[in-house]
């Protein structure tokens, strides 16, 4: 081995140590950059990552760009030196950094006059930019390039590990907050809900609600945001506030969720939404209903079982603008009552939909709704990760 080989492998080593992997993120991402400013004698390195929406980078951590961070530089995606390294996905090297040449000054600030950088990349994008920078003119050779990659890659790593945990306890944080742990009281009626993230893909948008009118109506709803993690979630709490709003303004259904669909197609144009919306009267001797795509709720008897709702079904909410919805009407006795649920209760890849159904309907039991829930989510999902969040909601018109 030359010692030009001993000398790169020793730069590699030095990126690639497995002892990185023992420290936090943060300072891992800091220790690498200070490895990486040492071996290129580089003056400043620093990582910015891709924000939530694709469109900027923001500076995650910095070796002598302190600003970077306390003045949360943001820097737009084509924008610059950063910014074409994102939109490219190209190495980039500039011996003598013009004005033109970056978009944030503090890189002018601190007199920087030559930068390389590479992109960070994972899941066959690109999630970042690492960059470094020198005071004195310098050239970056293709062994430089290739440590930066190699830095770039060790990052990547840690960075998707760290945005995959804070994406799933921040999405299942708002989740959380934007659905009661328990549901109201109701006088006249026995309400339960359940809310169980899939363990496979993550928090998702499913929700449930129950809220009273002041026209002494009760609103029961239940619905699905297609998709998982923190945007769906964020949909799902655009989506329940918006038809809590509309149901205040009439207890027909079909047009609460026909403004909803107004609503999404509008202000969420690629979301996709399934839901239940139910009106309870204020005598509690019937429920109406509207179903927008999503699976049937179960009617249940006063004996301990029930049946699939048989009625129409009209499309999700923000398929087709425009879209025509109906509802129905079930009669209510002390004892029966109604179960909804999202697909994740039911649906299995390895069985065929009436299956699922088929335990739902099998597994009723003539208690009250929390013990009917605790049995149906148990039943259903005992000793087996759910490929997705479910949501329950039983309720039955209390006997005396």
């Amino acid at each position: 081995m030359t010692s030009r080989d001993r000398h790169t492998l020793s730069r590699i080593r030095a990126v690639t140590d497995a002892s990185l992997s023992n420290l936090e993120v943060d300072e891992l991402l800091r220790t690498l950059l200070e490895r990486v400013s040492a071996l290129l004698r580089a003056d400043t390195a620093t990582i910015l990552l891709m924000d939530p929406s694709g469109r900027e980078l923001i500076t995650a951590a910095t070796v002598g760009l302190e600003e970077e961070l306390e003045l949360d530089v943001r820097v737009p995606v084509g924008a610059g030196f950063s910014g074409q390294i994102a939109q490219t996905g190209q190495p980039l090297v500039v011996e003598h950094v013009e004005r033109h040449d970056v978009f944030s000054r503090v890189l002018l600030d601190r007199h920087l006059t030559s930068l390389a950088g590479v992109p960070i990349v994972a899941g066959g994008g690109v999630v970042g930019v690492l960059r470094v920078g020198t005071t004195e003119r310098r050239s970056f050779g293709e062994e430089d390039i290739e440590l930066l990659r190699i830095a770039a890659d060790r990052a990547a790593v840690a960075t998707q590990a760290r945005l995959s945990q804070l994406e799933r306890a921040t999405t299942l944080a708002l989740q959380r907050s934007l659905l009661p742990a328990r549901p109201p009281f109701v006088a006249g009626l026995d309400v339960a809900v359940r809310y169980i993230p899939g363990a496979q893909v993550g928090v998702g948008g499913d929700w449930y609600d129950v809220f009273q009118l002041p026209t002494g109506h009760v609103g029961l709803a239940i619905g699905d945001v297609a998709g998982n993690g923190l945007r769906a979630a964020v949909v799902m709490g655009r989506v329940r506030s918006a038809l809590r709003a509309y149901a205040l303004d009439t207890t027909d259904p079909a047009e609460v969720l026909t403004r909803l669909d107004r609503k999404i197609q509008l202000f969420e144009p690629d979301a996709l939404v399934t839901a239940v919306y139910g009106v309870v009267n204020p005598e509690q001797t019937a429920v109406t209903l509207s179903v927008a795509g999503h699976p049937m709720p179960v009617a249940l008897d006063t004996v301990g079982g029930g049946q699939l709702v048989k009625a129409p079904v009209d499309l999700p909410l923000g398929a087709v603008a425009g879209a025509p919805r109906g509802g129905f009407t079930l009669d209510l006795v002390p004892g029966s009552g109604l179960l909804m649920y999202t697909d994740g209760l039911v649906e299995r890849r390895y069985q065929p939909l009436d299956e699922g159904i088929g335990k739902l309907l099998a597994g009723l039991t003539n208690d009250g709704a929390e013990v009917l829930c605790a049995n149906i989510t148990s039943s259903l999902l005992h000793n087996e990760a759910g490929t997705d969040d479910v949501a329950v909601l039983a309720v039955r018109v209390s006997a005396g």
